[in-house]
């Protein structure tokens, strides 16, 4: 392996690095007519810091280079375009080795770099990943190719199968290397740095600078010069970073509000895992956001595809790991949410640079329980910004958004007189006798109404997250009700009926392959169970004829009593657009919505589900899916019955 040691130097050459060039065009850079053309049809007009610091440096100098600056700064084309001014493209030799850590951020450098050398003639560029065909890629290599983008794997795939040779290399070049250290690349590192030749260029580009990047350069480069665009390891100047503080049931709820409260929202959730990934967007689908996921568990023509239909703007929200986002480059995300925090505090910089890029503002937001506030101190120091506490939105506030981004669709819509004037008679002949006030009120009420009612009566989930430190761990959580059909049924503890044997019951008429159970309550002579209302009729007719221990079985749709002071039940409800919803729905906690009645004590437990060996994580099947269409579903506020056990059952598999 090529080890090298910093020169005692490079300091002095970082200061005089980064305040030498104060220039403005990418002419004055000392790029070429040919990539000069490209770049105005891209619609490059002036370069970036990094652009400007590192261009003329890496053509005037054949020293390795370490460059630090923020996500979307243009580091892509601060390192391709120097390399490309001194390209030998006569010779098919591979003169250019870049490695990045993910396919997506591969895939769009290779893409890249061919559209800044589409006016230069004989100049081929060649992407290699995991998961295509492999004997593509070599075909390819056979051809001959100047310049090979890569994933640290199967880039060492290709070499041990003698396909890419590295024996011409001039320029090797680490895009996001501190990630690959943290993807466990480092053998691979080391096996690319042995099959090249020693007097290479080493070029090092970051967004952010860790201890693991140090040690890149101290075992893969030679006195590298160091530049860095805007402060090295700080946040964006055009980034907000927000916080607001939500409980773990919550955390999804307070997701959907903000969301609601930002109509226009294009922006990317961040999650810890892939299946937490899957989960949270499997979620907002089901409520019907233009939402997706990105995580390594999707084949490459999934991804490419979910990429795709981001950049197009067909998806409002994206949901990514982190890992599967390093490839995405994309300059107008208003948002970056992060639904849970990244384990290292360079991440978060990598994450909030997905926004306020290209000189646009944008607004990166963390939700975090109580017991995670502490959590952001760290990140505050690394980006050198402080976070500002933010209220979940509520119910009043989502909807006067909501209003105002209706009216401003309104303004802005452009009418096609040749589709719509043959109409037009018709309609003024029906819309006769209202005036212009009554006609703005009702047109503007036909959408607007849908998020009154939705949102009508919600309650405040700062509330609960103030209330959390209490209760957070208690098993009497609940959750809303209205995506549950109650049912009476003719069997009590007399009858020596308990929830799991109720359960068992149920379980017994098969219903569905996928029914929720929801609350249970046990009384004397009678008893009260919840199922998901899209299998009422099903669990009616499939009763019909049941016995329970030798007794005729009678079920029959109830009403769901209010309690004086408007408490509905509350429950961790997963299903249908429900706002208490937390993962995917298949493990429950427990909420109380007591209904009293006279002669009958309220008999509650914790309930089972029937789980055939399935994983927790599996997807819910039944969701309502249509939003902001979700007014027949409201978030109620309750108060807890300490005195009551809550009981809530999982769903049949």
């Amino acid at each position: 392996m090529q080890t090298f040691n910093n020169g005692s130097q490079s300091s002095d050459i970082i200061l005089e690095v980064n305040n030498l060039y104060k220039m403005s065009t990418f002419k004055e850079l000392g790029l070429n007519d040919e990539i000069l053309k490209a770049l105005t049809d891209l619609g490059y007009e002036t370069p970036s810091e990094i652009q400007e610091k590192a261009i003329p440096q890496v053509i005037s100098s054949t020293q390795d280079l370490k460059a630090f600056a923020q996500t979307g700064t243009g580091k892509t084309a601060a390192f391709s375009l120097p390399v490309l001014q001194q390209l030998d493209a006569s010779s098919k030799a591979t003169q250019v080795i870049i490695l990045s850590p993910t396919r997506e951020l591969a895939v769009q450098i290779g893409k890249n770099i061919e559209d800044f050398s589409k006016y230069m003639r004989g100049v081929n560029v060649l992407t290699v990943y995991g998961g295509a065909n492999i004997q593509d890629q070599i075909r390819g290599l056979n051809k001959g190719v100047q310049i090979v983008v890569g994933t640290p794997g199967r880039t060492v795939d290709l070499i041990k199968r003698r396909a890419l040779k590295l024996d011409k290399v001039q320029w090797l070049i680490l895009d996001e290397a501190d990630e690959m250290l943290n993807m466990g690349f480092k053998d691979e590192l080391d096996q690319v740095l042995e099959v090249t030749p020693d007097d290479k260029q080493t070029l090092l580009f970051s967004a952010t600078f860790p201890r693991e990047v140090e040690s890149i350069a101290r075992n893969y480069m030679d006195s590298p010069i160091e530049i860095t665009a805007g402060k090295k390891n700080t946040g964006s100047d055009n980034v907000t970073n927000e916080y607001y503080v939500v409980t773990e049931r919550n955390r999804y709820p307070a997701l959907k509000r903000i969301c609601d409260a930002n109509p226009d929202v294009y922006g990317i959730v961040f999650c810890r895992t892939k299946r937490e990934t899957a989960q949270v967007a499997e979620n907002l689908i089901q409520d019907g956001y233009n939402a997706d996921a990105l995580h390594g568990d999707l084949s490459q023509g999934q991804r490419d595809g979910v990429m795709q239909k981001f950049r197009a703007k067909s998806l409002q929200i994206l949901v990514a790991t982190d890992v599967a986002a390093r490839g995405l480059d994309v300059n107008s995300l208003t948002h970056v949410i992060n639904y849970k925090l990244p384990d290292q505090t360079e991440a978060y910089t990598h994450r909030s640079g997905r926004t306020g890029r290209a000189g646009k503002t944008g607004i990166s937001i963390a939700l975090i329980t109580n017991k995670e506030v502490g959590r952001l101190r760290p990140i505050e120091r690394k980006i050198n910004k402080k976070f500002e506490k933010k209220e979940v939105p509520t119910g009043e506030v989502i909807c006067k958004a909501q209003l105002f981004s209706l009216i401003e669709n309104v303004k802005e819509t452009e009418v096609s007189h040749e589709q719509i004037d043959t109409y037009l008679e018709s309609i003024y002949t029906s819309l006769e006798g209202l005036n212009r006030e009554e006609l703005i009120q009702k047109f503007v009420s036909v959408e607007f109404n849908k998020f009154l009612k939705y949102y009508s009566n919600s309650r405040d989930l700062n509330d609960a997250e103030r209330s959390s430190s209490r209760d957070d761990d208690s098993r009497g959580k609940s959750r809303d009700d209205e995506n549950m059909t109650r049912f009476f049924i003719n069997l009590g503890r007399k009858d020596e009926l308990n929830p799991g044997k109720l359960i068992g019951l149920i379980n017994e008429q098969d219903i569905s392959n996928n029914v929720e159970i929801g609350q249970i309550e046990i009384l004397d002579t009678f008893s009260f169970f919840e199922l998901d209302k899209n299998f009422t009729d099903e669990t009616i007719s499939s009763f019909q004829g049941a016995e329970f221990n030798g007794r005729s079985v009678n079920v029959e749709i109830t009403e769901k009593k209010k309690r004086a002071g408007g408490g509905g039940g509350r429950r961790n409800d997963r299903r249908g657009g429900s706002e208490d919803r937390r993962g995917r729905g298949r493990r429950f906690e427990g909420g109380s919505r007591p209904e009293r009645r006279e002669g009958g004590r309220s008999d509650r437990s914790d309930s089972r589900r029937r789980d055939s060996g399935s994983s927790e994580g599996r997807s819910s099947e039944r969701r309502s899916s249509d939003r902001p269409d979700r007014s027949d579903r409201s978030d109620r506020s309750s108060s807890d019955r300490p005195e009551r056990s809550s009981g809530f059952g999982r769903r049949r598999d």
